[in-house]
């Protein structure tokens, strides 16, 4: 795992997914932009310094008092703060996100990153959908224990479904809790099943865990992702390396090319002939 977010402050390098108990967040990218690693760091830094400069000059830290933490800053993003809160509130000392986690000036640690996408996903302890589009419902009483049809019905309209990257992120999880605009949790994904099945064509016995996404037909799992869309084109086959179990370089700027090369691994990987019959 290329880095983690420490909940507390810093990143932390070389974390091994299959020993460590951390939090994921799957979400919509924002249009305008999110916090990139190189400025979370800085904002990191920038905060450490402030922190030991006013130990220096003795105006800040009483005896045992707590230093300012980088979620305190007003520079850190709502998304980052409310992912890092609530991952908090649940126990988790370490958390991934992929807009601030990933160095994407290097093009090593991205294929790296994209390549081991789905493993992280699938080893998380919890992975946090976070719906920006769906508000709570005015209606219903505070920590109802299920979620009302006005609620259902947002999460099946949220753009969530519509994205490319969220299709893994959605399959790969064992355990996954569906939060609201606010960071309130609307209920786990065993549960909403039957609602995902309606907005994405995943089988609900898959995203129960009652079947593996291996057991489907490589035409069924790419009839899940013809109506995603990516950002990049080449991420449209990127996005889809770990639901198929290949492995290949990222190349972007190839274009169409990454659909291809897409299509060879996995004739070379999956016995299926329906993958003649797709398209």
């Amino acid at each position: 795992m290329n880095d983690a977010l420490w909940i507390a402050d810093v990143f932390v390098e070389n974390v091994d997914p299959n020993v460590t108990r951390y939090a994921i967040l799957s979400h919509v990218w924002d249009t305008r932009g999110e916090q990139s690693y190189q400025q979370v760091l800085a904002l990191g830094q920038k905060t450490t310094l402030s922190n030991v400069s006013s130990q220096v000059s003795g105006k800040a830290r009483r005896k045992n008092a707590s230093a300012i933490s980088i979620l305190d800053s007003p520079e850190m993003s709502a998304k980052i703060r409310g992912f890092c809160a609530i991952a908090r509130q649940h126990g988790y000392a370490l958390g991934w996100i992929d807009s601030c986690c990933i160095d994407k000036t290097s093009s090593a640690e991205l294929t790296e990153a994209i390549n081991s996408m789905y493993l992280w996903y699938r080893k998380a302890d919890i992975c946090y959908a976070y719906l920006a589009d769906v508000p709570d419902d005015p209606n219903s009483a505070p920590y109802s224990p299920s979620p009302s049809e006005y609620l259902l019905e947002a999460i099946q309209n949220s753009k969530w479904h519509t994205r490319g990257w969220t299709l893994q992120e959605l399959i790969a999880p064992e355990n996954m809790l569906f939060l609201s605009q606010t960071w309130r949790v609307i209920d786990s994904k065993v549960s909403l099943a039957d609602v995902l099945e309606r907005a994405t064509g995943v089988n609900a016995a898959i995203l129960t865990g009652a079947r593996t996404v291996e057991s489907t037909s490589v035409a069924c799992r790419m009839s899940w992702a013809s109506r995603r869309r990516t950002t990049r084109v080449e991420d449209e086959a990127y996005s889809l390396m770990g639901i198929f179990g290949v492995y290949m370089p990222t190349i972007y700027g190839e274009g169409r090319n990454a659909f291809l090369r897409l299509q060879q691994e996995i004739i070379k990987t999956i016995p299926d002939q329906s993958i003649f019959a797709w398209g």
